[in-house]
């Protein structure tokens, strides 16, 4: 039995540590934005629904010994993808569509390699039942969420700040391949040892019936509401909450607890594992009820940390339900396979909704107000009497009614929701990189400004009056760090590039003669900017725009002599980490004019990116200032630049003579392409 355990154990880690390690990789490529993410789920989910029909079609199809020697040649063929090491040659060019790319590249560094780890939880537990009829299959799969939940969890504070991104590749490799060893061994020791057919397995969670088209139905309704909610949640809390470093990892601790727990199932408590629908539906309806209300309410602007507490609450409360029903429905276990089958396509289907159909068909989030009123319908389906005797009909309709109530309070507060969204937008549009808003505001000062919002960060704003269209206001008022720094170069015909256009504001400061290049990863930002904005057409500098990921493009071109460099492509907590190394810094220099100078806007509420940017400038021989300015004007915001030269006289300049001691963060270490320590700079 430890064999088998021991297989399902180390599967199911590898399974979610390869997750991080190769979107670690790939995130630089395609500008590091939360979508990457998004996208690596969407070919993570649909590869395991490849794997478990795999392992459905092998147990049934396939003698034990034909089984074994299938997939152990499979597995000898999969070490050809060793070590897990994305080929440069994946990087995208210009104007790439980045879903589609994301997805072949995840094929070609780690396909098979994932796609067996992938079929390892439904066909050990298959060789697991059928060697051992009377052991308890089903806890093979808590064990193996619970070894899911180490690596996740794992990963950010242990490997890695320790471990470089070729180490981990190369290690987690090495663990592979003494995988592949334990589960060609699981699969002879299941031919060999197969239990005699008269033996009676003791778990049984319903009759040995099979299954019929209902209970495929509601398996997969129910694990794909389960995919769909965690996906939704971790959007709305990234993007209209808080870009909290990390916290994408809460929404997916709670998801795999909740499989742990349904599917504990021990000898005391039979086959109901943790949940129950006494306590479960209760807390579902007043969860459903509290997110649609914050939602419609609050729009996520209250209490940051109440706000990310509230919604983990009520993902975890809705995939109890979810998972713990799904457990309530499990088979026999000569029907496990089909039954992970069903699982996994309702997971892959949830996740392709959200991933790569929700962004075509919706111009906002949606995913979350439909998920929550499915989710309460779903819970009226699944409790509707379907016996009417007469002494029975009140109470027996007392839930499903209930959870109708909660479904259309639901849908109301969402409705609202929806509608104060679009109240005062000119625009909603949405795309690979997340939704965008352009906004006009009355301000106090009786004018109306017009605002670029990507879920809760504001990317600059414009008055529409034409008389005060050309003043430079938000992040680039005149006493700014970066203002200053131009203001250096004045006098001449300067060349400035910008690395994150916004609305391009800062095109305001240019004279004549000036040239402005500008990188910008999302093209719908650079068509916003020049359709509903007018800095770029009234600018008196010459501009060029250029599309793509900012490094990636001053990788290819040559050196464009740049007097100033800004770097301002960092929203909230979602940091660009590879716009941040030493190799980033080096890449930048090599297009600086002599005297030259980068800015780096740090302005950030969750991370402390200030003496990061110092110790990359000292670790390349360059200085950093800090230069903070917090205005008094309402039309000006706070901001923080650092400034990284080689040049002495603007270090010296009277501009900056208000600089501010950058304090170093002890243990801090200049992050490079392959090492970084995110922790350490978290507020």
């Amino acid at each position: 039995m430890l064999l088998f355990a021991a297989t399902v154990f180390t599967s199911a880690f590898l399974l979610f540590l390869v997750q991080p390690i190769i979107a670690k990789q790939i995130l630089p490529w395609f500008g590091g934005t939360a979508a990457v993410w998004t996208t690596c789920m969407v070919f993570f989910q649909v590869v395991l629904l490849a794997g478990y029909a795999y392992s459905d079609a092998v147990t049934r199809l396939l003698r034990p010994r034909a089984q074994a020697l299938m997939h152990t040649a499979l597995l000898a063929a999969s070490l050809a993808f060793l070590p897990i090491l994305a080929a440069e040659s994946w990087k995208p060019q210009p104007d790439t569509e980045p879903s589609a790319r994301i997805l072949l590249l995840l094929a070609a560094t780690i396909g098979l390699p994932y796609f067996l780890l992938s079929t390892t939880g439904p066909l050990v537990q298959a060789w697991f039942a059928r060697t051992f009829p009377r052991g308890r299959v089903y806890r093979l799969f808590a064990l193996s969420n619970l070894a899911s939940l180490v690596a996740l969890v794992g990963y950010p504070p242990v490997i890695e700040p320790l471990v470089s991104i070729e180490a981990q590749a190369w290690g987690w490799s090495a663990l592979y391949a003494v995988f592949a060893a334990l589960c060609a061994a699981a699969a002879w020791k299941a031919a060999r040892d197969e239990a005699p057919a008269a033996a009676a397995p003791v778990e049984t969670a319903s009759p040995a019936r099979p299954p019929r088209a209902l209970d495929y139905l509601l398996w997969f309704a129910l694990s794909a509401l389960g995919s769909l909610l965690l996906l939704a949640v971790t959007t709305h809390i990234t993007q209209n909450i808080a870009s909290v470093p990390f916290i994408w990892i809460l929404p997916l601790v709670l998801y795999l607890l909740s499989f742990i727990l349904v599917f504990d199932v021990t000898a005391r408590r039979g086959v109901s594992g943790w949940y129950s629908r006494a306590w479960g539906l209760p807390l579902l309806f007043a969860a459903l009820v509290a997110m649609a209300y914050f939602l419609y309410e609050n729009l996520g602007v209250m209490n940051i940390r109440a706000s990310i507490a509230l919604y983990s609450a009520g993902l975890f409360a809705a995939c109890m339900f979810c998972h713990g029903e799904l457990a309530a429905m499990r088979p026999a276990p000569k029907y496990l396979t089909r039954f992970y089958l069903m699982v996994s396509l309702g997971g892959a289907a949830g996740g392709l909704f959200v991933g790569l159909v929700a962004p075509r068909v919706f111009d906002f989030y949606l995913e979350l107000p439909l998920a929550l009123v499915a989710c309460g319908l779903l819970a009226a389906w699944l409790t509707w009497p379907t016996r009417w005797a007469i002494a029975r009909r009140a109470i027996a309709v007392v839930t499903p009614a209930i959870a109708l109530a909660v479904s259309a309070t639901v849908a109301w507060f969402s409705w609202e929701y929806l509608r104060y969204v679009r109240a005062n937008a000119v625009l909603v549009t949405r795309n690979f990189y997340g939704t965008l808003r352009v906004k006009e505001t009355e301000r106090g000062d009786a004018h109306t400004t017009r605002s670029l919002v990507h879920g809760v960060i504001n990317h600059g704003w414009q008055y529409t009056d034409p008389k005060l269209r050309a003043e430079p206001i938000s992040y680039f008022g005149p006493t700014s760090g970066i203002a200053r720094a131009l203001d250096f170069y004045n006098g001449r015909p300067r060349r400035v590039g910008v690395v994150g256009l916004g609305v391009g504001v800062f095109t305001a400061w240019a004279q004549p003669g000036d040239y402005f290049r500008i990188y910008e990863l999302d093209p719908e930002v650079v068509r916003i900017a020049r359709e509903y904005f007018w800095y770029l057409r009234d600018s008196k500098a010459r501009i060029d725009v250029v599309t793509g990921d900012g490094r990636l493009n001053l990788e290819r071109e040559p050196p464009q002599r740049f007097d100033l460099l800004s770097v301002d492509a960092f929203s909230s907590g979602s940091i660009p980490i590879h716009l941040l190394t030493r190799e980033a810094l080096r890449v930048y220099r090599r297009h600086l004019a002599p005297g030259g100078v980068i800015v780096y806007n740090v302005t950030n509420r969750f991370v402390k990116l200030a003496p990061l940017v110092k110790l990359v400038a000292e670790a390349e021989g360059m200085k950093a200032i800090l230069v903070e300015d917090d205005p008094t004007e309402d039309k000006y915001s706070g901001t923080s630049y650092v400034l990284v030269t080689e040049n002495e006289l603007l270090l010296a300049d009277k501009r900056f003579a208000d600089a501010v001691e950058i304090e170093d963060i002890p243990g801090l270490a200049p992050w490079t392409d392959s090492f970084n320590n995110l922790f350490k700079v978290v507020r």
